[in-house]
């Protein structure tokens, strides 16, 4: 009797099916905890936070020599001045910042005198050629979400952050069985009649690439008990199995009837050509693939049928880089002697691809592991404008980029909470964020480059957050204010306050070093119109010009003892277990244009906004008061 298929299924109706019935078994990743310097290509089992920060102290960015600004005021090339020995400190890159320095002069700004002074002929503004503690990698700040493929940046940042260990999906195991009385063990010297096993090499390779580990059973002779019994110890130790037989009708009658008495056969015969014989079959939540023994069938079947399971085990769409043109968001600066290599995050607004440079310095280690894609500036260049179309290489897929949510705006912890579950949520989407002040973030949504910014502006005349400014600056509409949170602002200050800070004047006080905010941030803004409302003269404020990016970076250097107040938020100074000194509760709102606002990305930020979890992780922070996140408070 002649042998026939059970079935001849459409290979796109075999995937949809077989993976529907295996997730319906329980087919899963198993998790594992790794030294992070065997973690390269690794996925992240859950989100890693940074233990310390990274530097971690203060050290020199420059050869030269470290002093007291203030010793340097007033230097001019007609009216230089002269530091004696004691008022400075020879440093070398990366030395610790002496006691009592808080700035650098490079070496070849300096006079060395005979007797062991220094003349200089240009001020030192406080904390120039410094690294900051926390610059690259900042205490309790999340360095990767879950489910994030690990990068050799991503190691430098974990090492640096001190994190020695991370919790990843562990590869899966896949158990390759040769089958066949005349398949031979690859030698150099087959007899007529041999067939040397190399599929298995092919297979193991293909697995691989895609982050499987492959485990090669020795070979089985075409007998049934033999083969059954080395499936039964496959199906044992391994996450999936791949039965490699033979192509005739009574070896493919073998390999089925094995799976079967061994699981289940969901289908045997696929309409494909060549690869017709595959077998789709499973043990509970252990995938079974007989895969024909002709190499080129083999390669198709373990690519279209093999590769969705493993891809499905980590949770992840496959996607390959390229070259693109993308729009600037952010002008970039390079000088003329060099090549520059430009790190960006990026994302579709639209249908135009958006890149927003990211920190160039060379050891913010950070930059290079959140980066989408590189720009190279070419020697004689002098940079490029914002707005302005640039080449791009792409380090990111561009299906994940399309797939990428962009808010540009004011910084705050929740929006790196908020990547988290959204990527979670569904593994399609992704959120990057760019901080550049709440008007950055305005204005990056008035021009295109966003799909939503967060924004915290008080309108000093009445009170109210956000609706001057959007009133102003929309003066047509065409945008939805969203609500997120309220949350304390204050200054934080040194564990014990040691400086004795009991009101905002008194960072104007002689011996108060203050740590500001950027221009343009909703904080700043707060900031000088509180000077305003305390009579207190920016100018008195000892680092008052000193401006950091993030919340997460002015706690950091008052944690570190580089600064001993500054303006931000009452979870930031807990992370950091720094005093507070609450001021008042302000309104950090997302502004989203009326364009996006039914897009896939932006509707799954909102249901994010109102879900449980989100409420639950926010809470945990600390310093939010939570009213209804994800509503809409107006449209313009």
């Amino acid at each position: 009797m002649a042998f026939t298929y059970l079935t001849n299924v459409p290979l796109e109706q075999a995937k949809k099916d077989y993976l529907r019935v295996l997730a319906e078994q329980g087919f899963s990743a198993r998790t594992e905890r790794i030294r992070v310097q065997d973690a390269f290509g690794r996925i992240t089992a859950k989100a890693v936070y940074a233990h310390i920060n990274a530097p971690h102290y203060a050290c020199s960015a420059m050869d030269g020599i470290a002093l007291f600004a203030k010793d340097s005021f007033g230097a001019t090339e007609t009216t230089p001045v002269t530091l004696r020995e004691g008022q400075f400190t020879v440093v070398d890159t990366g030395d610790p910042i002496p006691e009592g320095c808080d700035a650098v002069i490079m070496v070849e700004e300096i006079v060395r005198n005979e007797d062991g002074s220094v003349t200089i002929h240009a001020p030192a503004a406080p904390w120039q050629h410094i690294r900051q503690i926390g610059e690259d990698v900042c205490a309790g700040e999340m360095i990767l979400p879950g489910l994030m493929e690990i990068t050799p940046a991503a190691i430098g940042a974990m090492i640096a952050g001190g994190v020695l260990e991370v919790e990843v999906l562990a590869k899966p195991v896949v158990g390759i069985i040769p089958t066949g009385d005349e398949i031979v063990p690859p030698c150099s010297d087959p007899k007529p009649g041999d067939i040397m096993e190399f599929n298995s090499s092919i297979f193991s390779a293909m697995l691989s690439s895609w982050g499987a580990e492959a485990r090669t059973y020795p070979i089985v002779p075409d007998r049934y008990d033999e083969i059954r019994g080395m499936l039964e110890k496959a199906v044992s130790e391994c996450d999936l199995v791949i039965l490699n037989a033979g192509s005739s009708a009574g070896r493919d009658d073998y390999s089925a009837t094995a799976v079967r008495e061994v699981g289940e056969v969901l289908y045997h015969g696929i309409a494909i050509k060549p690869g017709k014989p595959a077998i789709l079959g499973y043990q509970g939540a252990v995938p079974i693939l007989g895969v024909p023994g002709y190499p080129v069938s083999g390669i198709i079947v373990i690519d279209e049928l093999l590769r969705p399971l493993v891809d499905l085990w980590y949770r992840r769409e496959p996607d390959s880089g390229s070259r693109t043109r993308a729009t600037l968001t952010r002008p970039v600066v390079s000088g003329l002697k060099y090549q520059e290599y430009v790190r960006v995050r990026m994302g579709y607004v639209g249908d135009r691809l958006m890149a927003s440079p990211l920190p160039r310095g060379s050891g913010v280690v950070s930059s290079f592991m959140k980066a989408d894609g590189m720009v190279e500036v070419p020697q004689g260049t002098e940079g490029y404008n914002a707005g302005e179309e640039i080449r791009v290489r792409l380090l990111t897929g561009k299906q994940r980029l399309k797939n990428t949510l962009v808010i540009i705006g004011s910084h705050d912890p929740l929006l790196d909470e908020l990547a988290d579950l959204i990527h979670r949520e569904d593994r399609r989407y992704f959120l990057s964020s760019a901080h550049v002040g709440s008007m950055g973030g305005i204005m990056a949504v008035r021009r295109g480059e966003a799909h939503a910014a967060g924004i915290h502006l008080l309108d000093t005349e009445t009170g109210e957050y956000n609706r001057a400014y959007i009133r102003k600056y929309f003066p047509h509409g065409g945008v939805y204010l969203i609500r997120c949170v309220g949350r304390q602002q204050g200054l934080m200050l040194q564990k014990g306050n040691p400086l004795g800070i009991r009101s905002f004047a008194d960072i104007a006080r002689d011996g108060v070093r203050y740590v500001n905010r950027q221009k343009g941030s909703g904080t700043r803004v707060l900031m000088d119109y509180l000077c305003k409302k305390h009579g207190v003269d920016p100018e008195r404020i000892y680092g008052y010009e000193r401006e950091e990016l993030t919340h997460n970076s002015v706690a950091v250097q008052i944690a570190g003892d580089s600064a001993d107040a500054g303006m931000g938020i009452y979870s930031t100074a807990k992370l950091y277990d720094l005093d507070f000194l609450p001021i008042c509760v302000e309104e950090y709102d997302l502004l989203i244009p009326e364009k996006g606002w039914n897009s896939r990305m932006v509707r799954q930020l909102i249901s994010t906004l109102k879900s449980e979890e989100f409420k639950t992780r926010i809470e945990a922070m600390g310093g939010y008061m939570l009213d209804r996140p994800g509503e809409i408070i107006d449209v313009f």
